[in-house]
């Protein structure tokens, strides 16, 4: 019977802890969850330089021309952190669009401060896969 109990109470908190946290901070661990699986790095733990595979939604998609060439960027957030998918020579991409959930694979790379990711192969996922 007491575990009963407990159980109740260790629901009751961490509802209760739910409530009491800000929005962007339960948004994160909904997101954290659902893009996690095999294979997949969290973008928090990308080191500089490796190759790795990284899955989440785009926030924004933009068209910044870079030494005279188009490229097209694309900010992936995965509940961790985020990172800038780099497309270089494309002005845009079937697919390519904001809130759309993708799977990303290439080397990352660290520039004036953030992450980013050259040219990566993708894989444009199901919106139920992590939305």
């Amino acid at each position: 019977m007491a575990t009963q109990t407990e159980g109740r109470g260790g629901r009751f908190k961490r509802a209760w802890a739910r409530m009491a946290a800000p929005a962007e901070q339960i948004e994160a661990e909904e997101v954290r969850q659902l893009c996690a699986g095999p294979g997949v790095v969290p973008v928090a733990e990308v080191a500089d330089r490796s190759v790795a595979t990284v899955k989440g939604h785009l926030r924004t998609v933009t068209l910044r021309p870079r030494a005279g060439l188009p490229a097209l960027e694309a900010e992936l957030y995965d509940g961790t952190g985020a990172l800038t998918l780099i497309w270089l020579g494309r002005r845009r991409i079937a697919g390519i669009e904001s809130g759309r959930v993708v799977s990303a694979t290439g080397r990352c790379s660290t520039q004036e401060g953030h992450r980013v990711m050259f040219n990566p192969r993708y894989e444009l996922l199901p919106q139920t896969a992590a939305s």
